[in-house]
């Protein structure tokens, strides 16, 4: 899973994504401090796999990940080269999901580019550069399809659907919001890539206070909220600077913090939770003496490809999975004793995998 990073300079973009992958981008209180695109791999916090490495005595644990891209700041008027443009966009066209920091608190120290604090301006600001990076892409594709439309039925369609779609976007419309039931035309809108087309996860930036009520008594939170509800956007609070503090800290003293704080989890696993859920994602595990692992898969997925994950001679090659669920298994305390109580089950091709599933795939190529 990739997610890339967007937001006006200092909304604390940089520090959340130093915070999440403590790959220690630079981070000032300056705009476009952030000129290459940053990267960093996060492993998915699972408690499971650390019983089940236990459990099987696994000589290693390899977690889910999750790739963030951190991207320089836009402003508006990013698109006529405001700021320091927006060509990093590009840098973020193969992302599954974008995570929008919006800036929810007040703080004379730190500088905004508009002077104040407005969320939703902020949100409309971004979108609007997005939109106006999609109509390039759009712009490029009708002058390339349009040549060969007027001999070619698939491209004549394929031109009506690029025509329709940027003017829906002229309208300062995002593309997820524009509507086709046609499976060549939902097919199409795949490819291009479009950022607005993309699922997005409002990171709601607020202070400390903020942060022990979830942002319930902060009123930009409140309306970002409601935003991100009217578009079926996912929204999570976090202050970027206590994320700081937690991630120079060890599991232990990381519990402790957040408990002081009156918090359950970091912002990292909010963020990893909504991400799952935005882009209708699960895991599933294998477990063994060399490697325990968690494998992310689309919910709905069926055995065969779920096998493919790991190879694709295990998809070519299936023959059935064998199926017990985590919680069984710990239950039980062992793989034998689980197939003992008939826990075990052998699933075959129509099978479809659900989050937490324990599986061993057979398969003869």
């Amino acid at each position: 899973m990739k997610l890339g990073i967007v937001g006006l300079p200092n909304v604390g973009k940089s520090t959340l994504f130093n915070s999440l992958t403590k790959a220690g981008a630079e981070s000032a209180n300056y705009p476009f401090c952030t000129i290459d695109p940053n990267v960093g791999i996060v492993p998915v916090p699972d408690e499971r796999l650390k019983v089940l490495t236990d459990l099987y005595q696994s000589e290693k644990t390899v977690p889910a990940v999750i790739e963030f891209v951190d991207i320089a700041g836009l402003v508006k008027g990013a698109s006529k080269g405001e700021g320091l443009g927006n060509q990093f966009l590009s840098n973020i066209r193969e992302v599954d999901a974008i995570v929008h920091v919006v800036r929810c608190f007040e703080d004379s120290n730190i500088i905004h580019v508009d002077g104040s604090i407005n969320p939703l301006r902020d949100i409309e600001t971004i979108n609007l550069e997005l939109i106006f990076s999609d109509l390039e892409i759009l712009e490029r594709r009708i002058s390339k399809v349009a040549r060969g439309a007027k001999n070619d039925k698939a491209l004549a369609k394929e031109l009506d659907l690029l025509e329709r779609l940027k003017s829906h976007l002229e309208d300062g419309k995002m593309a997820k919001t524009f509507v086709t039931e046609d499976e060549d035309e939902l097919v199409w809108l795949a490819e291009y890539n479009l950022l607005t087309y993309k699922p997005v996860i409002y990171a709601a930036n607020v202070d400390e206070d903020s942060l022990a009520d979830d942002g319930e008594s902060n009123e930009f939170v409140q309306q970002v909220r409601a935003f991100a509800k009217e578009e079926n956007s996912e929204v999570f609070v976090i202050c970027a600077q206590i994320e700081q503090e937690i991630a120079e800290l060890d599991d232990a003293e990381k519990t402790e913090f957040l408990e002081a704080l009156g918090l359950t989890e970091s912002g990292l696993e909010k963020l990893i939770r909504a991400s799952y859920r935005i882009l209708g994602l699960i895991s599933y595990l294998t477990a063994g003496p060399k490697e325990t692992r968690a494998w992310t898969i689309t919910a709905g997925t069926k055995a065969p490809q779920a096998a493919g994950k790991i190879h694709s001679d295990f998809e070519r090659g299936f023959i059935r999975a064998e199926i017990v669920t985590y919680d069984n298994l710990i239950e039980c305390g062992s793989y034998n004793a689980a197939k003992e109580k008939g826990l075990v089950r052998s699933e075959g091709k129509e099978y479809v995998v659900q989050d937490g599933d324990v599986v061993l795939f057979r398969f003869n190529v």
